[in-house]
């Protein structure tokens, strides 16, 4: 697995061909599972895919599980949430830190690239959106760790495809002004 700046990997995707283009997965790395949620064929839209369980144990079945993602849904990247404090290094980030070193440490995913989003209260949000429904505990967990992780991987999308709208005007008002002159 290789980091890459977030811009980085999503204008990697779009230089590829446009039939080909892959997908992205977005991680919410916990204690004890792990939310994912994976893009649209265009990269616009995030939806929830799954909650795996974390334990030292089963990381190599965890990373056999991304492989058969990486190849059922043409899977380019992962886009994992950080908790971002300026303040202090949070365990929390130790926690995604350590899962990212243990993910790459069984080489089953050599050549995939990362890059990290903040989550800023995703968690959180999807708990005050739920806490209404009264749902039993168990359920409320897996809905929450499947849509943080939806709410990080939107995140991203939004503001890559935000940039690169802008990117996309600017080069076509550069080509007006050199056709008039």
């Amino acid at each position: 697995m290789r980091y890459v700046k977030p811009l980085s990997l999503f204008q990697d995707l779009v230089r590829g061909n446009a039939l080909e283009r892959g997908r992205l997965l977005g991680l919410d790395v916990g204690d004890k599972y792990v939310g994912v949620a994976v893009s649209d064929i265009h990269n616009k839209i995030a939806s929830p895919l799954s909650v795996l369980l974390r334990k030292k144990s089963t990381l190599d079945m965890m990373a056999d599980d991304f492989q058969s993602l990486i190849s059922e849904l043409s899977l380019e990247g992962f886009i994992v949430g950080y908790p971002f404090d300026r303040q202090r290094r949070s365990p929390d980030a130790v926690q995604v830190n350590l899962f990212i070193d243990d993910l790459s440490a069984t080489r089953k995913l050599e050549g995939l690239k990362y890059t990290y989003w903040d989550e800023g209260f995703t968690s959180k949000n999807v708990e005050l959106l739920l806490r209404p429904l009264n749902l039993h505990p168990v359920t409320s967990k897996t809905i929450v760790d499947k849509f943080a992780a939806v709410g990080i991987l939107q995140g991203y999308l939004d503001y890559v495809n935000r940039k690169q709208k802008s990117v996309t005007a600017q080069d076509f008002v550069l080509q007006e002004s050199k056709l008039r002159s």
